[in-house]
């Protein structure tokens, strides 16, 4: 348990200090007066003042963090009144700089998060190498999808829907991302190309950790063509592109996973918050260095997308007001950004409340 709430604190603390150092470093660079960098909430455990008067402090609850700029009366940026700050200080303030250093400020922290889920992608692939392993299938299991549709054991499995095949764990990445009824599974049997259309199934299976999980499953046991993994080192422009492109395909899985779950068409079982990821963290950890940092990517990735949803509290929500602010040539009324930050509070709290009834409940305390 120790080495969970540990591995747990040093993702988040990192995860958060790399966003929270986006919005600080374009603050500072437009002269917005920053108050506090915070990782955590509630009481302060240690901290330091700078010597531009920025408070630098670990807080007792580590589920996030925050950058206060001067004037605003909450952790969450919401500006207070201009005729409540002394003129001389106007020009600290966020509010008072053009548009776009506000948008730039705001949006800051996402991207590095995005930048620095790039990094640790880039890094494993030029030390430890990418992932190269041909797959074919080892085993079909009798009346499943894959047996009815006629796949057959030694097939290499070259496709799916129509996205080549670089990694033997590509298979059931693109199984499971399919947005088709039938998944297109194209072979080589015999050297000889093939192209089937299986309809998967969906199960509560294990994943690698024993944690319960939903799949769209075809009925196949997957091996390497050569029987053993194989990874391949990348000089650094490769290893970039496939970083960047690896941080996309996250991004675009994950908004076309959020769409399904709005529309009805996937479960939303599988939203986690702080437990969840706590028990992801703990376990991938005790699997060595580089699965710890390949989630902690992942879960970069994560925060930065979801800080991008218009949700007032969220830098979504800022960059929504700039940009309605943007069309009508004037920023919205101070009553109506409350009310609208009244209702991010509500909607973010539901949202917590639903991802640890979820968390629980996947520890079969529900």
């Amino acid at each position: 348990m120790l080495q969970y709430i540990l591995s747990f604190i040093i993702l988040i603390s990192v995860v958060v200090f790399i966003h929270e150092y986006g919005h600080y470093y374009f603050a500072k660079k437009y002269k917005v007066g920053v108050t506090d960098f915070s990782i955590g909430f509630g009481k302060e455990l240690i901290g330091f003042n700078d010597k531009d008067g920025t408070r630098w402090k670990i807080c007792a609850i580590p589920l996030g963090g925050y950058v206060k700029f001067f004037g605003d009366s909450n952790s969450a940026s919401q500006p207070v009144s201009l005729s409540k700050i002394d003129s001389k200080d106007h020009d600290k303030l966020l509010t008072t700089k053009p548009l776009y250093q506000r948008a730039i400020i705001v949006s800051a922290g996402p991207i590095a998060n995005f930048i620095l889920a790039i990094f640790i992608f880039a890094t494993i692939f030029m030390t430890v190498g990418k992932d190269v392993t041909v797959p074919i299938i080892a085993e079909v299991q009798k009346d499943s999808p894959a047996y009815k549709a006629g796949l057959k054991s030694n097939d290499q499995i070259t496709y799916i829907d129509d996205k080549k095949i670089e990694s033997i764990n590509d298979v059931a990445l693109f199984i499971t991302t399919s947005s088709n009824d039938n998944v297109k599974v194209e072979v080589v049997r015999n050297q000889q190309p093939l192209s089937f259309l299986v309809t998967p199934e969906k199960k509560i299976t294990k994943d690698n950790f024993g944690n319960n999980i939903e799949r769209k499953l075809i009925g196949i046991k997957i091996s390497p063509l050569k029987g053993t993994m194989e990874r391949e080192r990348l000089g650094p422009a490769n290893a970039l592109v496939l970083s960047v492109k690896e941080t996309y395909n996250t991004i675009s899985m994950t908004l076309s996973y959020i769409g399904k779950m709005i529309a009805g068409k996937e479960s939303t079982d599988q939203l986690g918050g702080p437990i969840k990821i706590a028990q992801i963290s703990g376990q991938v950890a005790e699997h060595g260095l580089v699965p710890f940092l390949s989630i902690m990517a992942y879960i970069s990735i994560s925060l930065g997308l979801i800080n991008l949803f218009p949700i007032p509290l969220l830098d979504g929500g800022h960059l929504f007001f700039y940009f309605i602010e943007f069309l009508r040539g004037k920023p919205l009324s101070e009553n109506v950004q409350i009310y609208f930050y009244k209702f991010g509070m509500a909607a973010l709290l539901t949202l917590m409340v639903f991802a640890t009834f979820n968390d629980l409940k996947s520890l079969g305390l529900f």
